[in-house]
């Protein structure tokens, strides 16, 4: 897999420690409920990074695109 940018791994540290002390909602707009699985917060953090290997290159883009909008660091 390919190094993370510096904005991807902010994104990912981000997630992390929301899941660690139990922010981190899983679902749109965070209505599914709390993450407890380590395994979904870090596929999570992949995805929203924009470094997940399952998404196209052009998807992973508009996610890392999105979740800077989202943090309000673009």
């Amino acid at each position: 897999m390919k190094k993370q940018s510096g904005a991807q791994k902010k994104t990912t540290e981000r997630v992390m420690h929301e899941f660690k002390h139990g922010e981190l909602k899983s679902g749109k707009g965070g209505k599914g409920g709390k993450v407890k699985s380590r395994k979904q917060a870090i596929a999570i953090a992949l995805s929203e990074s924009g470094s997940s290997k399952k998404a196209s290159p052009a998807e992973n883009k508009r996610n890392l695109a999105k979740t800077k909008r989202k943090e309000g660091r673009a």
